[in-house]
Parts: structure tokens; C-alpha cells; sequence
């Protein structure tokens, strides 16, 4: 095998956005490349190592032995190594064998700008290129319209591992298998988007993907990544978004990881009371070191540009933004105002955010963000850290604890679903039933509610309707759209064979129509985020257990009134003050026989009348089934 021969794809201005930490698209410089120096083809490796006194590639074609092929250290101090071997190509295994300044320690690393790594518990990177050819330009141009923040944004998420497996090896499906069932099903239930629990390489199932290893490849566990891209392709043919779980939080200490990877702290924070994470038991990034944010940032626009994706659901942002996060007295250092906030992870969230944005305009970034943090879905130009949405935690938390309560205590509890109107409009809020929901003894959706089979199944119907009509975007957990009994097990597939069972039918064609409805409805979706699109009628009537509020569109024509009853008490001849004249149309009944509901609680359509109620000049008489959502809509 010949020599490394001295060559860069870095020019000087490379160097200084590097350094400067602007440097947002480091994939096309550091990792490997195949490419051809003076007629001859090989691979050109960089990797940054500064206190490295020697950096060795090792691999498949040099019997994984150090010094046979040693990379070049840069003349300019940016401790960027780097060098072409010619002859390394396409699926050629390789590491870094970093033989450091500190202790003569010696390290041996996969490639951080790795496209493609072994399958787990192989930890070797892969040299490779694809010639995908991308059919989605349809898509792409006018993305702007499906990722806007006025239009209908319904997520599915998904682990790829265990949505669906083969049953008889119980093996995972490929990319390519899930480009078409996948898809197929997602098309089929009238989702707008798929969010996918971490793609990128990880190297512990039970992590769910959480705990990185490689930020730019792939998991090889479905495939290769020109196999991804061709979910992604697929699902955009279809007219589907797709978001990536993204986790700039932390990351795993994994021998072949980031962590203490040129022999020094050189991605996580060296302190650790800002470098490790408790609960995790991971190490967080040094959000104030320039060159770990063009890392993370690059990061974030390579998905956005090599993957076409649609958006980021970043991580645990609460654990950045906040020092003493899962820490007792005397475990954190104050910010050097003497607060609690990591005024270096909020800076990078901002770059991140406005990186992402002028380069991207049509996506979304969305922040998994538990606390009460000012302005995270506001623009960094007035102060916000520039997330296109924020999950409502406070909604979950508080709906599905009013749910679980069986009905005749609800009345003391209204409390808990009018709380979320005081606040909702302060984010662009998205509502969430995530994974989290349905792991660790939490049950699952289905297992939380009270009653009887029937009660249990109607109370499901009617916590997604409330859900669905609520000001906000939503997202579903796999199964959840279904009922399934037991809770999430990333080991196996979701309980498919439950939809034979009418009650698990019921619901998950309740979410086919809801999302074809959500979707269809501009009331639900104009305004979702602003005070302007929601307005109570009744909240107070506690007694029964009845809300009563309107969604409104651009067009006051569009609004929708909608009466949820959280009783198994029908409520005939109740009475509702409307907005004007007109006449009242039923559009959705989530009690309807197709759903598992009783059938018997129908609308027809009716006059209003003059007679006041509730504040109101005009009224009419409703019909709302038990623990069911009815929806009306002025008749034109």
C-alpha cells in the first residue's frame, strides 16, 4: 500500500470559520473522501486532534496496523490532521489511532464524519459515496407550503426498529422494506409528517438511539444510507414530511467515540459539572469551544442537505439550557451573571437556529423543552433562541392525568384541560403523546384510561378528538393510533394483530378521519398558534364535565364549534350559545359506529335561535355523545 501523500481540501478561509466556529459545513472537508490526486484514486483523510503528537490511519487494507499510513499535521495550529492514501476506496474499514500529548495516551477512534459504520458491535468506520439520484424535486419545491407554521402539521413518530418486524426471524425491516410498508401505512392513515427516533449510528439498542456515536452515518442496522435516502425520497413522493430526532446533548463514552477522543476532554466540556450528564450517565458538549459548534451545526445542516429532511426535533433541550439541570447544590457553577441558565448552550441553540433557517427556510426546528424557558419558539431578533415549535409538556402531563381520573371525579378537576388556554399562545406549540408516554411503568395510553372495554376505548376516542380540535400541532406515538394494550417494548414489533378486534379498529380509523379532518378544516390550522384562532364558549360548566369553545380560520366561514362531554352521560337537548344566525352542521361525532361508538348521538342539522345563553345573543340545542367530541360548522 503506498505512502500518505500530503494533500488538503481546507483553504485558509476553511480554516478561519472553523476556528471562529462558523464553519457550517465541515462534512465536506473532515471525514473521508474519495477522490483522485495526480491521476491516481484513494481516499483523503481529515480529522481535528490538537493534542495528538501522531494520528495513524488504521483499517482493512493495512492489517490495522499504526505508522503504516500517518496523516500530516497542519502548519496552522487548527490541530487538523490529514493526508491521501491512494488505493483506499469505496468500503474500505478504517479508524484513527491517536497516539496523544497528554500521558502518551493512546486512542483509537472511529471517524466522527464517518457516512457509514458496521453494524453494532462492530465499531469500525466505512469509507463510502452513493450516486443517489433524488426524485423528490416536486417536493422540494414546495416544501414551504407543508413545513409552514399556518399549515396542517400531524406527526407520527416512529422507531424504526420495532414499528414492524419480520415476524418469523424477528429481524428488522430494511430501508428499503420501510420505503414501502412504512410509507404506505403513513400515506394511508393521513399523517402529514413522520418523525423518526434517532437515524444517525448509535451503539446500545436499549438507548432508543440516544447516545451517538455517529453523527453523519446512518444506522447500519436497516441498511446502507443510499437505503435511507430512499425512505426519505419515498415518503416525499408520497407528500409526507419527515422530521429527525436530533441529540446535541450529549453522547455516549464509548471507546470509539467523542468522548476524551485526541487523549483530552476535546468535545465535552472538560468540567465535569458542565461536561457530564448524571442521569444519562453521557458527556455533554462544549458549547462554548468554536469548533465543537461548526461540529454540531454541521451536523445539523447535513441532514437538512445530504438527506433532505424536513426539520429537527433537537433533544433534552431543557438539560442545556440549564447548569444546575438534574443537579444538586454544590454539583453546578453559576453563570458568570450567577445564574442557572449555560449562557454558551443558549448562544449555540441561537447559531444553530439561524443557521438552520437561512439556509433552509422552508423547515422546522422543534424543541423537546420541558420548562418554563422565555421564547423558545420566538425569533433570536427579539431575543428567542429560534426553535420553529416547542412541545407542550404542560398539556400532556396535565391531559393525561385528567384522563386517567375516572369520570364522576372530573368535575373537580376541569381545571386541568382549561389551564393549557392560559399559556398556549406564549410558543408555537406542538402537542405531544411520544414515546415517553408509554415506557417504564407509564402504561399505555390505552392502559391509562378508566372504565369498562366500551368507557376505556371511548375515552381514548375522546382524549385524540380533544387533542386534534386543541390550538397546536400534534404528534403520535407509533401504536397510540391504534390502542395498543401493552406499552412500547423497542425489542419487538407493535401489536399488529390487535386491529382483527373492532374496539383497536375504531380507533385508528378515529385517527385516519381526525387527521383528514385536522388537515381539511382551515380553523384547525390557519391560526394554530396565535390567541386569534381559539375562543371559549363555556369552560365553566364543571358539573358536567363539558367543554365548548370555537376554531377559527382566516374566514370566519371556516370556524368550527366544537362540544366535548368527558362524561358516559349523554348530553341531549344541551344547550350552546353561537356566535350569529345560521344553521349548524354535525362534521364530526367521535361516537359514530365506524369508531366503536354507540351511533345513536347524531346531529341533524338545526336553525339557530334567537334566545341568548352563555353570553351570547343566539343559541342551539346539541346533542353530545358520551365521552365523545362532536364538531359543528355554519352551513353555507
Amino acid at each position: 500500500m503506498a505512502e500518505v501523500i500530503v494533500h488538503s481540501l481546507f483553504t485558509d478561509f476553511d480554516i478561519n470559520l472553523f476556528k471562529s466556529g462558523k464553519h457550517y459545513r465541515l462534512y465536506e472537508k473532515f471525514g473521508s473522501h474519495i477522490i483522485t490526486v495526480n491521476g491516481v484514486e484513494g481516499t483523503y483523510f481529515a480529522v481535528w486532534a490538537p493534542s495528538a503528537k501522531s494520528v495513524s490511519v488504521i483499517g482493512d487494507f493495512n492489517f490495522w496496523l499504526e505508522g503504516d499510513h500517518k496523516l500530516n499535521v497542519r502548519w496552522d495550529e487548527s490541530g487538523i490532521w490529514e493526508g491521501f492514501i491512494p488505493g483506499v476506496g469505496k468500503g474500505n474499514l478504517y479508524k484513527y489511532k491517536i497516539h496523544s500529548h497528554h500521558n502518551d495516551i493512546k486512542t483509537e477512534k472511529a471517524d466522527p464524519y464517518a457516512r457509514r459504520c458496521e453494524h453494532p458491535p462492530k465499531t469500525a468506520s466505512i469509507v463510502w459515496e452513493d450516486d443517489y439520484k433524488w426524485k423528490d424535486s416536486k417536493w422540494m419545491k414546495k416544501r414551504k407550503d407543508h413545513n409552514a407554521l399556518d399549515a396542517p402539521f400531524s406527526v407520527y413518530e416512529v422507531h424504526l426498529g420495532s414499528w414492524k418486524k419480520k415476524v418469523e426471524e424477528n429481524k428488522f425491516l430494511t430501508y428499503e422494506e420501510l420505503a414501502k410498508d412504512l410509507v404506505t401505512y403513513v400515506k394511508d392513515m393521513n399523517f402529514t409528517h413522520v418523525e423518526l427516533m434517532p437515524v444517525m449510528e448509535y451503539p446500545y439498542d436499549p438507548s432508543w438511539g440516544y447516545q451517538l456515536t455517529g453523527y453523519f452515518a446512518p444506522t447500519s442496522r436497516f441498511g446502507y444510507p443510499e437505503g435511507f435516502k430512499l425512505l426519505v425520497d419515498k415518503l416525499h413522493q408520497n407528500d409526507i414530511g419527515i422530521i429527525l430526532d436530533w441529540v446535541p446533548s450529549h453522547f455516549p463514552e464509548d471507546a470509539h467515540g467523542l468522548g476524551f477522543f485526541d487523549g483530552s476532554a476535546l468535545y465535552e466540556h472538560p468540567d465535569r459539572r458542565k461536561g457530564y450528564h448524571p442521569d444519562w450517565k453521557s458527556l455533554i458538549f462544549n458549547y462554548g469551544r468554536n469548533e465543537v459548534k461548526s461540529f454540531l451545526i454541521s451536523n445539523a445542516i447535513f441532514w437538512l442537505d445530504q438527506y433532505h429532511a424536513d426539520g429537527l426535533r433537537v433533544d433534552a433541550v431543557a438539560s442545556m439550557l440549564f447548569l444546575d439541570y438534574s443537579r444538586e447544590d454544590g454539583e453546578w457553577e453559576p453563570n458568570m451573571f450567577g445564574g442557572r441558565e449555560n449562557l454558551e448552550a443558549i448562544s449555540f441553540m441561537r447559531e444553530m437556529n439561524e443557521a438552520v433557517y437561512s439556509t433552509f427556510p422552508d423547515v422546522q426546528t422543534i424543541a423537546e423543552e420541558s420548562t418554563a424557558f422565555p421564547m423558545v419558539s420566538k425569533p433570536t431578533s427579539i431575543g428567542g433562541l429560534g426553535f420553529g415549535m416547542k412541545w407542550m409538556m404542560g398539556w400532556m402531563h396535565d391531559t393525561l392525568q385528567y384522563f386517567a381520573k375516572e369520570p364522576i371525579y372530573r368535575r373537580f378537576h376541569q381545571n386541568d384541560l382549561t389551564f393549557s388556554m392560559t399559556y398556549a399562545f406564549t410558543e408555537n406549540f406542538m402537542l405531544p403523546l411520544s414515546h415517553d408516554e408509554v415506557v417504564y411503568g407509564k402504561h399505555s395510553i390505552l392502559g391509562r384510561m378508566p372504565g369498562d372495554e366500551w368507557q376505556r376505548f371511548a375515552n381514548l376516542r375522546l382524549l385524540y378528538s380533544y387533542m386534534f380540535t386543541h390550538p397546536g400541532t400534534n404528534l403520535l406515538f407509533q401504536g397510540a393510533e391504534f390502542g395498543q394494550s401493552g406499552e412500547w417494548n423497542f425489542q419487538q414489533s407493535l401489536d399488529w394483530h390487535l386491529l382483527q378486534y373492532d374496539p383497536h379498529k375504531g380507533v385508528q380509523t378515529l385517527i385516519k378521519d381526525l387527521n383528514k379532518f385536522y388537515s381539511s378544516e382551515p380553523a384547525l390550522y390557519q391560526k394554530q398558534f396565535s390567541g386569534e384562532g381559539f375562543e371559549w364558549i363555556d369552560y365553566n360548566d364543571s358539573q358536567n364535565s363539558v367543554l365548548l369553545y370555537i376554531r377559527k380560520g382566516n374566514d370566519t366561514d371556516d370556524d368550527l364549534i366544537v362540544a366535548c362531554n368527558m362524561t358516559p352521560i349523554p348530553k341531549g337537548n344541551y344547550k350552546m350559545g353561537v356566535p350569529r344566525k345560521g344553521k349548524l352542521k354535525e362534521i364530526f361525532n367521535s361516537d359514530l359506529k365506524k369508531y366503536f361508538g354507540t351511533g345513536m348521538y347524531k346531529n341533524k342539522t338545526q336553525t339557530v335561535k334567537t334566545e341568548p345563553w352563555q353570553y351570547r345573543d343566539y343559541s342551539v340545542e346539541i346533542n353530545i355523545p358520551p365521552l365523545g367530541m362532536v364538531a359543528f360548522k355554519y352551513s353555507k
